[in-house]
């Protein structure tokens, strides 16, 4: 597929192709690539805190005082200028194990926002992929109508010569005529659904509205019925292995359940190593520059150890407020499978209620098509008027739009189907 500047392509697009240009251009996916992005650097910081510090540091100073010449009684300013380097270094030593579960907690994050970013995309291919094919039935929609108007037409010029011949009377004619009317209607009804579908499938995709836009139509003609008895608990327990929403609220609720570790951390003494080195230089000395450094060079090592006696509360009501997040949680993650097994129960009604409808409408499709087709052998050969004929014609419009919509219906079924059983969105 090859995708001009403007957004246009020079071929028809497919369902892949939809989905593909829908995921690289919404809003809500590349925000959620940036999130991993940043989860991610969030992680690397977690594990480069368990490294050591190390700082340098230089001083210059320029100070004056006042001194008093004993012999002569004056007093005068005198300078000094001191300079001073220094390099500390300290790595913590014991926080319990604090740096580690906050390394755990931000790959857990990292993770789960992976797993986000894949519901939010599969979310938006079902919304193509809906929208894709509201584009292919109101497009056949559109030959239908197209279809039927020309036979309309093809018959009223039939009327219109049995008229002059007197086989059939004026209003005989004028209902044909009136039928035409009502056929031309439709048509253009249908051909406004069918643009106002392509409008909505490119704004779903974020691709500027294109008058040229035009969809690849699956082949759908030797659909059948493939009489599925889906069992929701089956397709629940697949769904619940690979389904992306479900593992990013596993990773949350074992995040949270850190979080409680990571503030009952607080109760605990901290144990820090600290080294440093130092030297400097003073006016004052009258040992040469380099030579002072040599002589004042210190060198440090010390272990400290902070130990929290009375903080206002502030870690117990840390730890109350992780539990309480590892509670909400669980509820979360609870709350996202019920909406998946929902879901799944409800795919699973609508695949068999699908099929029945389905079936129900075929059958009923050629019953009304026989019987058109008798009506319009009486009619061509003056034995019903108008109104009968128009009537069974009327009934096999509204059977073949059924019929229409019910083949839809069952795609749409069987492709939600397989995408809780983990299988590709494809047509």
């Amino acid at each position: 597929m090859l995708f001009a500047q403007n957004g246009t392509t020079n071929k028809a697009w497919s369902l892949n192709d939809c989905i593909d240009y829908a995921l690289t251009q919404n809003v809500s996916v590349r925000q959620s690539i940036l999130t991993n992005a940043s989860n991610e650097l969030n992680k690397n910081q977690a594990e480069a805190n368990k490294l050591p510090s190390l700082s340098a540091s230089a001083r210059q100073n320029f100070s004056w005082s006042k001194s008093k010449d004993l012999l002569t009684g004056d007093s005068d300013f005198s300078g000094n200028n001191n300079t001073s380097y220094g390099l500390n270094s300290s790595v913590t030593i014991y926080n319990a194990q604090r740096l580690n579960n906050l390394i755990k907690q931000a790959e857990l994050d990292m993770q789960s926002g992976i797993y986000d970013s894949e519901t939010i995309k599969e979310s938006i291919s079902l919304s193509i992929l809906n929208a894709f094919l509201q584009v292919v039935f109101l497009e056949e929609n559109v030959k239908n109508a197209q279809n039927q108007l020309d036979a309309t037409t093809e018959q009223l010029k039939l009327s219109e010569a049995r008229l002059q011949s007197g086989i059939i009377s004026r209003s005989d004619y004028l209902q044909v005529k009136s039928q035409l009317a009502n056929e031309k209607l439709s048509l253009a009804n249908a051909q406004s659904n069918f643009a106002i579908s392509k409008v909505s499938l490119m704004q779903l995709m974020e691709l500027p509205v294109d008058d040229n836009f035009e969809v690849l139509r699956p082949n759908l003609e030797e659909l059948a019925n493939e009489n599925l008895t889906p069992v929701a608990s089956d397709v629940y327990a697949t769904a619940l292995a690979i389904k992306p929403q479900i593992k990013s609220a596993e990773y949350q609720k074992e995040s949270a359940a850190l979080n409680e570790k990571i503030a009952a951390a607080g109760f605990y003494p901290t144990i820090s190593a600290d080294a440093g080195l130092s030297t400097g230089y003073s006016s004052y000395n009258t040992s040469n520059y380099f030579g002072q450094l040599g002589d004042q060079f210190t060198p440090s090592v010390g272990v400290s150890v902070s130990i929290p006696i009375f903080q206002k509360k502030q870690i117990k009501t840390s730890v109350a407020q992780a539990k309480i997040g590892y509670s909400n949680a669980e509820l979360q993650e609870i709350d996202t499978k019920n909406q998946l097994r929902k879901e799944i129960e409800q795919a699973c009604v609508d695949v068999l209620s699908a099929q029945i409808e389905f079936e129900a409408n075929q059958e009923s499709y050629s019953s009304y098509e026989e019987s058109y087709q008798l009506a319009q052998e009486k009619f061509n050969n003056g034995l019903i008027n108008s109104v009968d004929f128009l009537f069974e014609r009327n009934n096999l419009i509204t059977a073949e739009s059924q019929l229409l919509q019910s083949k839809f219906n069952l795609i749409f079924s069987y492709k939600i189907l397989d995408f809780y059983q983990g299988n590709p969105i494809t047509l």
